[in-house]
C-alpha cells in the first residue's frame, strides 16, 4: 500500500539523486520579481517590487554592524496641575473647567508612569483615559496637542469612523499604536508614553444601528478595549507587505526574526465627539424623574448643563459599549464659543491665526496690520459661521484671499486690516491699489498704536511716537525686513528699566519718542535718566 497525504492523494516517492552541495537560497530580488509577476498576472495588482523598493538587498553582502547600546530613556515629568493649566491658558481661550480636569488627569497619569518607569508599582492603577464632549471648533484637539507638546511625547490623532471591526482598507485600530512609534522616530520607549486621540467617537455609537452586523460601531469599541488597558502590539503589521518583506530579510540575514512589540500600559487614550443627542437623553431622563416625583420640569437649562450631568447609563443608552465607556473615567465637557471668545482667541492666544496671516504676508515683504475693530468684525462674522474657532479661518481666508493674490505684485509693503476692509474687502482692495500711500499710512499708525498699547500693558508706562519718529522706525524696520512691532521691541528693549528709574525720581509716566530716540535709543535714554537724577523733567 502506498502512503497517503491528509487530503487522500498518494504520496510520491522522491527519486534518488547523486549527493552534492546543499541548495542555496535564491536571490531575494529575483524571488520578489517572480512573485510580483505572478500576483500581477493572477490578480492584476501592483508589482511588489514597486511597493517596497527600499528593501532590495545590496549587490554584495556587507559585514554585520555592531549593535549600538540603547540610549537610556527617562521620562522627565515634574509639572503640577496648576502649571499645566497655566500653559494651556496661553493657547486655549475659555474651557476653564476642561483645562482644570485635563491638567489633573495628565499629572496623575504621567506621575504614575514616572514612578512605574523601570519597575512595577505595588498597587493597581486605573488609567485616566479621557472622553471630551463638545461641538466642533471649541478647541478639543488643540487642548491635547498643547499637552503633548508641553510633556514632549508623540501625539497621534485619528477619526474613529475610519476603522471597522475587520479593518479599514487593511488597517485596524492597532495601526494607531504603530503610527505613534513612527511619530516618535521609531523610539519605542518614547512612544510607550505617547498620546492617542480618537475623534468623532460618537459616530461609532451603535444604539440606533439598523439590523445587521455592525462593523464600524460596537466592533471598533471592542477592538479599542485591549489597547486602552494594557496589551502588547506587534509593530509588524501582518497586512503590510513592507513589514513582511523586512521580516524575510531579517530571517535570511540572522536565521530568526526578532519580535518588535510595544506595550500600551502608559499610552494615554483620549476620545472625543460632539454627542449631539446626548443632552436630549439626559434631559428626557431628568424630566421623567422630575415628573414622577411631582417636581418642576426645567426646560430652559443649557445643553452643557445636561451634558455635565450625563451618567454612564446615558452613554450606554447613546450607544457606547459598557466596557468601552467604563475605560474612560475622566469626562470633560467643553463649552460653546461666543463672539467675545473668538475675539479673545485672535487677540490673546499665542496660537492666534492672526500670526499665521501676518507671516503669510511677511513672506512677500508686506506688513499686514490687524486693527482692533477689524478683529472684532472678523470675530462677529466667524460667530455666524457656527463652527467655533474654525470660523475665524473661514472668514480670514474669504476676506484676505484677493489681497494675497494682488498685493505681492503691486509693490505695496504695508496695509491695514480694519473693520471697513473686513466688511467690504473688494472695495478696500481697489482703494489700496488706487492709492497705496493711504494704505501705508493707515498701517503705520496701527502698528505704532499696537506697540504703544503693548508697552503700556506690560510695563505700566505710556510712550507716544511723533509722526516723524514713527516714519523713521518704519523705514529702519523695512530695511531690516522685520515687522515694525518686532523692530520696536528690539530697539527699545532697555527702556522699561530706564523709564522706571525716571518715574521713581520725577513721577513721570508718559514719554515722547522722537526721531532722535529712534536713531540713538541708548544715548537718548541715558540723557533722560541723567536729567531725571538732576531733578529735571524730560518732557
Amino acid at each position: 500500500m502506498t502512503d497517503e497525504k491528509e487530503n487522500g492523494t498518494p504520496e510520491e516517492t522522491p527519486d534518488k539523486k547523486e549527493s552534492g552541495p546543499a541548495p542555496q537560497p535564491g536571490n531575494l530580488e529575483d524571488m520578489l520579481k517572480d512573485l510580483s509577476e505572478y500576483v500581477q498576472e493572477k490578480y492584476g495588482s501592483k508589482p511588489l517590487m514597486s511597493i517596497a523598493p527600499a528593501f532590495r538587498p545590496p549587490s554584495s553582502p556587507a559585514a554585520p554592524k555592531e549593535k549600538k547600546k540603547a540610549k537610556e530613556f527617562t521620562l522627565d515629568f515634574n509639572y503640577t496641575p496648576r502649571q499645566v493649566k497655566e500653559y494651556l491658558d496661553r493657547f486655549v481661550i475659555k474651557q476653564e473647567e476642561a483645562k482644570k480636569v485635563l491638567s489633573i488627569a495628565v499629572c496623575d497619569h504621567y506621575n504614575h508612569a514616572t514612578h512605574d518607569l523601570g519597575k512595577r508599582v505595588d498597587y493597581d492603577y486605573v488609567k485616566q483615559n479621557v472622553i471630551l464632549i463638545g461641538p466642533t471648533g471649541v478647541g478639543k484637539t488643540y487642548l491635547i496637542k498643547c499637552i503633548a507638546r508641553l510633556i514632549g511625547v508623540p501625539f497621534v490623532k485619528a477619526d474613529a469612523t475610519k476603522y471597522s471591526e475587520t479593518g479599514y482598507v487593511g488597517k485596524n485600530v492597532e495601526d494607531l499604536v504603530r503610527e505613534l512609534v513612527r511619530k516618535a522616530d521609531d523610539d519605542i520607549r518614547l512612544a510607550q508614553y505617547g498620546i492617542i486621540y480618537i475623534d468623532e467617537v460618537d459616530k461609532i455609537a451603535s444604539a440606533f444601528n439598523v439590523a445587521g452586523r455592525d462593523v464600524s460601531g460596537a466592533g471598533v469599541q471592542r477592538n479599542l478595549l485591549k489597547l486602552m488597558e494594557e496589551t502588547e502590539v506587534s509593530l509588524r503589521d501582518p497586512m503590510d507587505i513592507s513589514s513582511q518583506i523586512e521580516a524575510v530579510m531579517e530571517f535570511q540575514q540572522g536565521g530568526k526574526v526578532e519580535p518588535k512589540l510595544i506595550n500600551t500600559r502608559h499610552i494615554l487614550f483620549i476620545v472625543s465627539g460632539a454627542f449631539a443627542e446626548l443632552a436630549g437623553l439626559v434631559k428626557k431622563r431628568q424630566t421623567r424623574a422630575a415628573v414622577g416625583f411631582g417636581g418642576e420640569v426645567e426646560s430652559k437649562k443649557p445643553d452643557n448643563r445636561y451634558l455635565e450631568q450625563a451618567t454612564t447609563r446615558d452613554f450606554i443608552d447613546y450607544g457606547l459599549e459598557p466596557e468601552f465607556i467604563g475605560r474612560l473615567p475622566v469626562r470633560v465637557v467643553c463649552e460653546d464659543l461666543e463672539e467675545k471668545d473668538l475675539f479673545h482667541i485672535l487677540t490673546r492666544s499665542e496660537g492666534s491665526i492672526i500670526k499665521q496671516y501676518e507671516a503669510s504676508f511677511d513672506a512677500f515683504g508686506i506688513t499686514a496690520a490687524f486693527t482692533r475693530d477689524g478683529m472684532k468684525e472678523i470675530a462677529r462674522l466667524a460667530a455666524r459661521e457656527d463652527t467655533g474657532a474654525r470660523g475665524l479661518l473661514t472668514v480670514c481666508e474669504r476676506v484676505l484671499r484677493d489681497f494675497k493674490y494682488e498685493l505681492p505684485s503691486a509693490g505695496i509693503n504695508r496695509f491695514s486690516i480694519d473693520r471697513r476692509l473686513v466688511r467690504n474687502p473688494r472695495a478696500a482692495l481697489k482703494r489700496i491699489l488706487r492709492d497705496p500711500g493711504s494704505a501705508v499710512d493707515a498701517a503705520l499708525k496701527e502698528s505704532v498704536a499696537r506697540f504703544e498699547k503693548e508697552f503700556e500693558q506690560k510695563h505700566g508706562l505710556r510712550i507716544t511716537f511723533t509722526p516723524e519718529a514713527a516714519a523713521a522706525a518704519a523705514g529702519q524696520a523695512e530695511a531690516a525686513k522685520i515687522s515694525l512691532e518686532k523692530f520696536c521691541r528690539l530697539l527699545f528693549k532697555d527702556y522699561p528699566y530706564g523709564l522706571r528709574l525716571i518715574r521713581e525720581n520725577t513721577g513721570e509716566r508718559e514719554f515722547i519718542i522722537t526721531p532722535e530716540a529712534v536713531e540713538k535709543p541708548g544715548e537718548t535714554l541715558n540723557s533722560w535718566v541723567e536729567k531725571a537724577y538732576r531733578g529735571g523733567k524730560n518732557q
